[in-house]
């Protein structure tokens, strides 16, 4: 295995379209690294990168201590596993597994000893004598991971790998990467735009937003420590609230700056009864969701105040066009600029 390195990396298409700029990320040997952002963020324009399917326009990457940046693709000695499964119809699981070491000139007893562990390490021993065709689609994912286990690369490169999976089978499928990362310990770059699927795999997370890295941590770091207002509402779900009207004086302490947004996750406001609390709102929208409501709130007018999402337990029950009262875990406030969107440290309630 081997680390990855991005040295001031940025990409400029022949349209001028920017889709990153100045990107310096270093992945560890043997880490877990999930690049996550909305579409057109820059992220599989990153991994492309990486993989040499892209070149640069600026800056330089690094594989271990070689600078890769001009070498194809088949130089860099990376193994890609993509959104779409990519197998050959015509060829059983163990032809689909052996294909590039065969291609690769690597002697028979090597292959066999290496699709032997990948078929025990992706339980796919049974269907090794199956076609694509007669596999489920976890199976199928389960054979293009193990095509690429085979070639013993130094990087792992992952694009959206699950995004074709339905939900359970997602769910799934990410705890079988999760135990194939531990065992393997392999460096993984991997690509998401699905913010539950970054926070669950990742050792850590790069959120980026228009070709620019705009953090860089641990997971729960990012959750609880965002770096800027983007990552706060796009990292969690439901979505952080931003409260951009007067701040009530018990939640702030102090001078405020000017125009500082208040933020605070669903999950740390406590729906209780009016005359006794922070802020008080209307009750409009109540989801049941098993485990948990998630109701939808508004401040102030009842038709037109500013929405607050709240995550409750499912007892009491909560009824909608009711007034109740918001009670704001103080120790999980958030406070950003209103310009620059940069998470303020000096407010402290």
């Amino acid at each position: 295995m081997a680390s990855v390195r991005l040295e001031n990396v940025g990409k400029v298409y022949p349209n001028g379209h920017v889709a990153a700029r100045g990107l310096d990320l270093v992945v560890g040997d043997g880490e877990f690294m999930v690049l996550v952002g909305p579409s057109g963020c820059g992220k599989s324009t990153a991994l492309r990168m990486i993989a040499g399917l892209e070149t640069p326009t600026s800056g330089r990457i690094l594989i271990g201590d070689a600078d890769v940046t001009s070498l194809p693709p088949q130089e860099r000695d990376i193994a890609m596993v993509f959104q779409s499964y990519a197998l050959y119809p015509h060829m059983t699981v163990r032809q689909n597994l052996a294909f590039g070491l065969r291609m690769r000139g690597a002697p028979p007893e090597a292959i066999d000893a290496r699709l032997a562990e990948a078929a025990r390490v992706l339980a796919l021993e049974e269907v090794l004598d199956r076609k694509p065709a007669q596999l489920s689609g976890g199976q199928r994912q389960r054979v293009a991971l193990g095509r690429a286990i085979v070639r013993e690369p130094k990087v792992f490169l992952f694009d959206e790998p699950l995004s074709n999976l339905d939900a359970k089978l997602r769910v799934e499928t990410r705890a079988e990467l999760a135990r194939l990362h531990r065992r393997l310990g392999a460096t993984v770059v991997y690509v998401t735009h699905d913010q539950e699927e970054a926070m669950t795999l990742g050792g850590r997370v790069a959120v980026m937003r228009d070709g620019i890295l705009q953090q860089v941590a641990p997971p729960m770091e990012v959750y609880r420590r965002p770096a800027n207002r983007f990552v706060a509402g796009f990292v969690g779900s439901p979505g952080m609230n931003f409260l951009s009207g007067p701040v009530p004086p018990s939640l702030a302490r102090g001078a405020l700056p000017g125009g500082a947004i208040l933020g605070i996750r669903p999950h740390d406001i406590a729906i209780v009864a009016p005359g006794s609390a922070d802020l008080e709102a209307w009750v409009d929208v109540v989801e049941p969701r098993g485990s948990e409501l998630l109701v939808y709130l508004r401040l102030g007018d009842e038709h037109t105040g500013e929405e607050i999402r709240v995550v409750a337990p499912p007892e009491p029950a909560i009824q909608p066009e009711r007034r109740v009262g918001l009670a704001f875990d103080r120790a999980r406030l958030h406070w950003f600029e209103k310009e620059s969107g940069r998470r303020m440290e000096d407010v402290v309630p």
